[in-house]
């Protein structure tokens, strides 16, 4: 395995940027107030959510990363542009006054989640600003990355695959939603078991998730899907006939939150760099099942891939 060749890589991550709060202390008592319980906060701590986590997934492998998204006129933009800009990333983000940025506080006490605040709006009336900002970097990048929460960011996103497909740049999408027909001409997707079911109807097992995987494949003129299966791993179906299906890596699944954005950080990275179909998938595999171990939205380093990998 060439580990070095991986940080020469530069992707760019386009999509629906957040930042993700976490209150944590301990529950002693319930409210008077209300049958609930009262948390003492002891410690908060923001970490990169959303597309930025995309972003600061990379960067722990070590590539060089850019990440175009859409933030409000607010502190919380100022500290998601810090946590990405220590390790690296290069952000460049249009922010509105009219919309704040997208912040998910979530209140953790012995180890749960007991509730989760979300402060956000749509971002659908400035996704077209986002086009003159990615034209701008494609020059510099080997890969582009799409990571869709559904906020609007990428509403227009079949533009900017316009843009981007006549350069022959590699092109991922993390997608969102029931209508797969917008990331149409994409390299690849990687939905997950339940994001699949919704567009093709119910499927199960090998053979019908790589049936219905090649006819999304035509319809959307795709070169390959990646579906991520929870507890049965992840298939990787591409339009020449590949069929590739590898086991959960996971030995104690803590945490799912962003192991999406891992799988297709990972993929992409070693993909744009060269590395086999089956490599590349078993990188992502492999990463998987070390992010889902650790609580809350987090990344997987180039050391404990490598130290996974043997």
């Amino acid at each position: 395995m060439d580990w070095a060749r991986l940080a020469q890589q530069h992707l760019l991550v386009i999509g629906d940027v957040m930042l993700d709060r976490y209150w944590f202390g301990p529950t002693e008592r319930i409210s008077p107030e209300a049958p609930v319980p009262v948390v003492r906060v002891a410690r908060q701590e923001d970490r990169a959510g959303g597309a930025a986590n995309v972003a600061m997934n990379l960067a722990a492998l070590g590539a060089q990363v850019t990440l175009i998204g859409i933030v409000g006129d607010d502190s919380e933009a100022g500290q998601l542009t810090r946590l990405l800009q220590e390790k690296g990333v290069q952000t460049h983000f249009y922010a509105t006054r009219l919309a704040p940025t997208i912040t998910k506080t979530r209140v953790m006490s012995r180890n749960q989640q007991l509730i989760r605040m979300d402060a956000e709006e749509r971002h659908d009336a400035f996704a077209s600003a986002l086009l003159p900002l990615v034209k701008q970097q494609l020059d510099q990048v080997d890969g582009v990355i799409f990571s869709d929460y559904g906020k609007g960011a990428l509403s227009q996103v079949q533009a900017l695959i316009q843009l981007i497909q006549p350069l022959g740049r590699p092109m991922l999408i993390d997608p969102k939603g029931r209508d797969f027909a917008r990331y149409q001409g994409a390299s690849l997707l990687t939905p997950n078991l339940s994001e699949l079911r919704a567009i093709v109807g119910p499927v199960a097992g090998d053979q019908q998730i790589e049936e219905a995987a090649q006819k999304l494949i035509e319809q959307l003129n795709l070169e390959a899907l990646l579906v991520t299966r929870s507890e049965e791993g992840m298939s990787y179906i591409g339009a020449d006939q590949t069929c590739l299906h590898r086991p959960a890596q996971a030995q104690e699944v803590y945490d799912v939150t962003g192991a999406g954005d891992t799988v297709i950080a990972t993929l992409a990275l070693a993909l744009c760099a060269g590395l086999t179909k089956e490599m590349a998938i078993d990188l992502a595999n492999t990463a998987a099942g070390i992010v889902v171990s650790k609580s809350g939205t987090a990344t997987v380093t180039l050391d404990e891939l490598r130290a996974a990998i043997g």
